[in-house]
Formats: C-alpha cells, sequence, structure tokens
C-alpha cells in the first residue's frame, strides 16, 4: 500500500462541473482550475469522490493538495487556495482573519485510536478516560500499572515501561485526541490544552499518521494514536475506550456513526461543533467530522458554481461509497442541513 507520505505529498487532478453554466460560460478549450488544500485524513474519500465525480463531469480541474489541517487552513487565509480542509474546525480568531466569511461543511465522520506494540500479547487492551490522560500525561509509567491491569483483567501485562508516541506535525488527528483529552481530564487542559500541535508532557514524536504508526511497530511496549482509518487499512493493532456513559466501546462505522448521530440534534448553525466524549450507550468517544472550508463569497461565478455543484453531489450521492473506505456516512440530518447551507454561497 502507498504510504500516506507519498499520498500526502501528492498532487490530486480531478475534474468538477457544475450543471452546464460553466461551458454556457466558455466550452471545454479552456479546463477551469480550482485550487484546494488541507487535512489528509480524508483524503482516501476525496480521491474517490473526486475520482468518480471526474467520470460524471470531466470539464473542471480541482488540485488538491493533502498538506494537513494547518496547511489547508493556512493557504485558505492566504487566498492561495479556492478552499481548504481541516480535521478541526477554525477558531473565532482564525474566521477573523479571512478576507471573506467561511462556511463549515462537514463531509464525512472519523476517529482516531489508540494504537501500541506489546510483544506476545494479540488482545484487544481496554482504556478508561482516567487512564488515557495519565497515560499522555507521563503519569502511568508501567505497562501492568494496577490502573491499566484492573481494566484488562485476563491480560498478562508486562512490567516493562511505556514509551509514548506522538505527532510531530501539526494535525487534525492531534487536534481531535487532545479535544478528547482536555474534556475528560482537567489536569491535561490546564497543563496542556487542545490544538493541533501541543508541547507534550512526554514521548516521541513522529511526522504523519504513517510516522507514528511505523515508530510504534519499531518500538516494542510502546503506545500512540493514529486515525481509525489508518489503523484499520494498515491492520494496526489498536484498543477499545471507555465512553461517557461507562461503555467500553469498539471503535468501528457503528459507534462513529452513533457519535455523530447524537450531536445532529444539537448541531450549531455554522457546524463548528465537536463530538468527542458525546453521551451516548454505543457512541465511541474519540470521533470527530471533517470540514471542507468554502467563502461564502466566490466572484468567479463558474468556480461557485462548480463548487456549489460538487457540494451537492458529495452531500447525497458521495456520502453511499464512505463506508468502503472505513468512514462513516454524515446523519441524514445534517445533510439536510448542510444541503440548504448551499445556497449560502454567492
Amino acid at each position: 500500500m502507498k504510504s500516506w507520505t507519498a499520498r500526502a505529498s501528492a498532487c490530486l487532478l480531478i475534474l468538477l462541473t457544475s450543471s452546464g453554466s460553466w461551458l454556457e460560460a466558455g466550452g471545454n478549450s479552456n479546463p477551469l482550475f480550482i485550487n484546494a488544500a488541507g487535512a489528509t485524513f480524508p483524503y482516501p474519500i476525496y480521491s474517490k469522490w473526486f475520482n468518480k465525480y471526474h467520470k460524471l463531469h470531466p470539464e473542471i480541474e480541482i488540485n488538491y493538495q493533502s498538506i494537513g489541517s494547518g496547511g489547508g487552513i493556512r493557504q485558505l487565509l492566504s487566498g492561495t487556495v479556492d478552499f481548504g480542509a481541516s480535521d478541526m474546525p477554525m477558531t473565532d480568531e482564525m474566521l477573523m482573519r479571512a478576507r471573506t466569511k467561511i462556511l463549515h461543511f462537514p463531509t464525512v465522520v472519523g476517529a482516531d485510536v489508540p494504537t501500541y506494540n506489546l510483544p506476545g500479547i494479540k488482545a484487544q487492551l481496554h482504556f478508561t478516560p482516567a487512564v488515557l490522560a495519565q497515560l499522555f500525561l507521563g503519569k502511568i509509567r508501567k505497562w501492568n500499572d494496577p490502573k491499566l491491569a484492573r481494566i484488562n483483567t485476563g491480560v498478562k501485562l508486562p512490567d516493562n515501561d511505556i514509551v509514548i508516541v506522538h505527532r510531530s506535525d501539526g494535525s487534525g488527528t492531534t487536534f481531535v485526541w487532545t479535544d478528547y483529552l482536555c474534556k475528560i481530564s482537567s489536569e491535561w487542559k490546564s497543563e496542556v490544552g487542545a490544538s493541533t500541535a501541543v508541547n507534550w508532557p512526554t514521548g516521541l514524536g513522529a511526522k504523519g499518521n504513517e510516522g507514528v504508526s511505523g515508530l510504534v511497530e519499531q518500538t516494542p511496549y510502546s503506545l500512540g494514536y493514529v486515525e481509525l482509518v489508518y489503523a484499520l487499512q494498515n491492520k494496526l493493532t489498536y484498543g477499545i475506550v471507555r465512553n461517557a456513559v461507562g461503555n467500553f466501546i469498539k471503535p468501528d462505522l457503528s459507534s462513529v456513526t452513533a457519535a455523530a448521530s447524537g450531536a445532529a440534534a444539537q448541531m450549531p448553525a455554522d457546524f463548528r461543533v465537536s463530538i468527542t466524549n458525546v453521551p451516548g450507550a454505543n457512541a465511541y468517544p474519540i470521533s470527530s467530522f471533517t470540514w471542507i472550508l468554502i467563502p461564502e463569497s466566490i466572484p468567479n461565478s463558474a468556480k461557485r458554481d462548480a463548487i456549489k455543484s460538487f457540494l451537492h453531489w458529495m452531500l447525497t450521492d458521495g456520502q453511499t461509497m464512505v463506508e468502503s473506505l472505513d468512514y462513516a456516512p454524515l446523519p441524514p440530518e445534517v445533510a439536510s442541513k448542510e444541503l440548504a447551507r448551499i445556497s449560502k454561497i454567492d
């Protein structure tokens, strides 16, 4: 399988179109190019969507650079791309720096999972919120610590030091992980906080999901975090996490969907919402939406129509494709609200 480093550095050229407006504007002899950049987490589904839409509408080319959420936001704010993509909603401060109002459109739902390397142990370990916080704060140092042993009865945990592995680059994956830790640990919230990049209390850094998983695989007795899609596609060992109502939940499509559905009824009008640690019997607690970031005002009418047309397709036909790549689809009520929001783009 091609590494995410290679995939993240590649430029994906795909084709989009609107319902005839571009053809009326000038024909297909001069393709219209749309530039976009951002999150690596949704790259597999974006690639699939864009290729499928290319087959349906071959007149417009979009260049999407999978450079990470932070990079996508920076390029959007600098005006060097037509739209961005991020696993973290933009902050109020970021939005104030934008040249025009930015609209958030959730696209799919995913999750972060704890991944580990315990030689000779094949069991899927259990983690509580308190244990995860203390592990990443460096307060739990041994695999056979009583706090871990109590929730993993029947597993002979080794008397070895735990090596924490975290992202060294700014990433939406880190934002989701630290956003969760802030919600379940006041100590983490006050000492570290939530962001795409933080000052880690302990551990080794590695770039990208592929860097974290590679370092975990090479380092016996290590523990890190990666995106669920990446863990599934690369057959990584990952754990089960206790959720907000006290149930240990395996991260999968159904539990991630449950987390998104639980938040749908209280979705804010601007779609900037965190769904980590939401209540729900079957909700996996480290779940998150990922967003496409669209300027509300797009002066180029051809680009505006093409982007609006793609958004409509993505929220309807496109949602039927996400589960094949291990993402969870948007709750129908969220997709419906987004479809109505497309009309705000002018």
